[in-house]
């Protein structure tokens, strides 16, 4: 139970020599400074408070303990919290809100859910957070502020690249907009982070890069020379060609149909008979497993040969290339051959709509492959891989 109030004028001397109460506590006004109080409690704890009723509840504020606060200090700080008050602030429920405040742990759950529903590149969020945003888990909404933000993405562009960075502050942005979902009505401190200025990537394979880069397939084990090859002859997204089912393939036909692609559309894409033949050792040697690029992961099947890719590049010499640009390759050679920009843009699965590719669904698939064919079949003569990849093609015509 609380004990009589004491006032006298605070100063050091005099609150080192306060008793200490045998049971409960006992508080001390300051004639000097109304409303800052001593609470002393039987454990030996000294308290500063700010006492005050705000909005008709008697409330006190912890200012903190003394003598890590000095009688000024405290002083001054119950000044500012009045001043507050007085403008019709309560800094108790202020601090009782930041108290409960969500995390950026917490939103980002929040938002990595939401995104599982409506994005069909939320893995890849999950995978940037894990790599870059994971140490700010535990930071209130309130304590990440644009400075923060700036700081994390110039360091993000220096090691990782200005694409990468640009890709997480896009996460932390989107975020924040869903921020007050989760009760927060703050302002979003990644929209006046500026992003790096993005160049459009034109890497691809020259004709004189090919037949190292076949080179250096021959040595992979077949699992990586084989994904790495369609990935060329097909020139579809990495992470549609390492989901490729077997039921999602007609081999008789040379048709693989993709069921869902970045656009949220089914694709077809042609398969031409160096393909064709590459997916039918495959199968020849397959197990029971669904997919084509099966291996014993939690996946299943092969995600993010990055590993593999690194050591073919040495391997053949070659310098600035992604595995994407091997879908950008058959493109190039496309384009080089006399393709339409809607041929090429329906052979890669582009989506509908865009002034290249608005005629696509009215185009059939023959000068789609016929465009494939001839672009694969100058890429594999190039890389020196003609006769043998075309199985035997050329002694059937003969």
């Amino acid at each position: 139970m609380a004990g009589k109030p004491h006032r006298l004028v605070f100063a050091k001397r005099r609150l080192e020599e306060l008793a200490i109460p045998s049971a409960g506590r006992v508080y001390y006004y300051d004639e000097k400074c109304p409303g800052l109080t001593l609470c002393v409690t039987a454990g030996g704890s000294r308290v500063f408070y700010l006492y005050r009723k705000i909005k008709g509840r008697p409330v006190r504020y912890k200012i903190g303990s003394f003598p890590d606060w000095t009688v000024q200090a405290a002083r001054t700080e119950a000044d500012k919290l009045k001043g507050r008050i007085a403008r019709g602030e309560d800094p108790q429920a202020e601090r009782v809100q930041t108290r409960c405040e969500a995390t950026w742990g917490e939103l980002f759950a929040y938002w990595l859910d939401y995104a599982r529903r409506h994005k069909k590149t939320w893995q890849e969020d999950q995978r940037l957070y894990g790599k870059f945003l994971r140490p700010l888990a535990t930071r209130q909404l309130s304590s990440i502020s644009c400075r923060d933000l700036e700081t994390l993405h110039a360091k993000i562009g220096e090691r990782s690249g200005p694409y990468q960075a640009n890709r997480v502050l896009e996460i932390v942005r989107a975020a924040f907009g869903k921020a007050d979902r989760i009760g927060w009505r703050g302002e979003n401190p990644a929209a006046g982070v500026a992003k790096f200025p993005e160049r459009s990537r034109d890497r691809h394979l020259q004709a004189h890069e090919l037949r190292p880069l076949f080179e250096a397939l021959a040595a992979e084990p077949p699992l990586f020379r084989d994904f790495f090859t369609l990935a060329l002859l097909t020139g579809a997204r990495r992470s549609n060609l390492e989901a490729m089912r077997w039921e999602d393939l007609n081999l008789a036909v040379g048709v693989w149909r993709i069921p869902e692609t970045k656009s949220g559309d089914p694709v077809l894409v042609p398969l031409i008979p160096a393909a064709v033949n590459i997916l039918r050792r495959r199968q020849n040697e397959a197990d029971s497993s669904p997919w084509v690029f099966a291996t014993r992961s939690k996946h299943e099947h092969l995600v993010e040969p990055k590993t593999a890719w690194k050591r073919v590049c040495e391997r053949a010499g070659l310098t600035d290339l992604r595995i994407h640009d091997l879908r950008r390759t058959l493109g190039s050679w496309q384009a080089a051959l006399g393709a339409s920009l809607p041929i090429i843009g329906k052979s890669l699965g582009h989506r509908d709509g865009s002034p290249a590719t608005a005629i696509y669904a009215r185009l059939t698939m023959d000068p789609v492959r016929d465009s494939v064919e001839k672009a694969g079949a100058a890429m594999l003569e190039a890389g020196g891989q003609l006769t043998e990849a075309s199985g035997g093609q050329a002694d059937e015509k003969n």
